[in-house]
Parts: C-alpha cells; structure tokens; sequence
C-alpha cells in the first residue's frame, strides 16, 4: 500500500498487518492485550460537535454515549426549569464535547486495558496530555 501520509512506512509486505497503517499525523493506535487495535483522533472531535453523542454509539464507547445523552438532558432540564430558554438557542453541550469527546474515549479505553500501541501514538498522546508521562 501506497503511503499518502509522507512517513516512510511503505515496505509492508501483508497486507493485513495494521502494524504498518500509514495514519494521518493527529491519529494514534492503541492495542489491548488480546490485540485489538484501535484508532482514534486526538485533538477536537468534529464528528462530535456536528453529531452529538452519536459517534460515541459507533465506536462501541458505550459509556461516554450514555454520558452525554444524561449530561445533555440535565443541562436541558436546569435550563428549562430556571426559565432560561434562551440558552437552549446555542449548542453549549456539543462545543464542551467536541473539545473533550476524543481524552474521554482515549481515557476510558485506558482503564479497559489499552495502551499505545507505539512510540509516535505514545508521543502524541503524551503531547496532548492523554496520557501521564
């Protein structure tokens, strides 16, 4: 496979080996003990803040999708009981989740066994404060 990315990784030899995934460079992998990769972008989630929890039900993040959905129906209920509609006409929620959806997904994975799955995921994770160094 072709490498579009410029890192210099085209000597795959299987085809199948995602060891060797040319990944855009905001994009880390992480791996569990049972070798499951997964790969995800760090930094603002756009899927997020255009989509709301949905990308979190695709990703099989089932905990954070549930988060969301309970923190956006309580902000609608604190809104709606103070009366302060006007707060409903701008997307509050969807910005605060764009900009933490992508650590919560990386830091729940943490805690169900993943880890990066190599040194440039590590560095970058480590640069965006993902993970502890």
């Amino acid at each position: 496979m072709q490498n579009p990315f410029g890192n210099n990784n085209n000597n795959n030899q299987n085809p199948f080996d995602l060891n060797n995934l040319p990944l855009p460079p905001n994009y880390a992998k992480i791996v569990n003990d049972q070798g499951q990769i997964r790969i995800a972008k760090v930094g603002i989630s756009w899927t997020t803040l255009w989509f709301g929890p949905l990308p979190a039900l695709f990703r099989g993040d089932y905990y954070n999708f549930f988060l969301m959905i309970v923190l956006d129906l309580d902000y609608a209920l604190v809104v709606l009981f103070f009366g302060l509609n006007w707060l409903m006409q701008f997307p509050w929620t969807s910005i605060v989740f764009a900009l933490l959806y992508n650590m919560m997904y990386f830091k729940h994975s943490f805690k169900l066994g993943y880890r990066p799955a190599d040194q440039r995921s590590r560095e970058l994770l480590e640069r965006f404060h993902y993970l502890k160094k």
